[in-house]
């Protein structure tokens, strides 16, 4: 008899975990479709020098590492966007989807990390560089906003 309660319970057991493990995935899967929404927002806006959209996805806490420019915040970040938005430079950002990785940060929101690439018309051939990036993405008040970014490997 023991022997048949401690199989039962061992299949239970897995069934549990089975199911938890599901619903980790599936959480990570939603977490991972909402920040790459998120990104692609982001990007849209870069892309179409949308100033008033960066202004609500960066947060107003924002710090900015770049690996050759420094630290920025907020302020400066709007700055550097508001100048290069009207220098009209034809700069296009792609995210490189296949190395994108989310990682949920509890009570919080979330890492993004990844490669993307910037090209923008150098005379009549397209310059581009690919470059690491980390975003940390902060969920409050029923929103999403950038808090830290790191962009480096240039």
């Amino acid at each position: 008899m023991k022997s048949v309660n401690r199989f039962w319970m061992i299949v239970v057991t897995g069934i549990l975990a089975a199911v938890a493990a599901t619903s980790v995935s599936a959480q990570k899967d939603t977490l991972f479709d909402t920040i790459l929404a998120m990104d692609q927002k982001l990007f849209t806006a870069f892309n179409n020098r949308d100033i008033e959209t960066t202004r609500e996805i960066f947060d107003p806490d924002l710090e900015f590492f770049h690996d050759t420019e420094g630290l920025i915040d907020y302020s400066q970040a709007i700055k550097n966007s508001e100048s290069l938005f009207a220098a009209n430079t034809g700069l296009k950002r792609e995210l490189l989807h296949n190395t994108m990785e989310v990682h949920p940060v509890p009570g919080y929101g979330a890492i993004q990390v990844g490669e993307h690439r910037f090209c923008h018309p150098e005379g009549d051939v397209m310059d581009c560089g690919t470059f690491k990036f980390l975003h940390v993405w902060k969920f409050a008040d029923d929103r999403w906003t950038v808090t830290r970014v790191a962009s480096y490997g240039h």
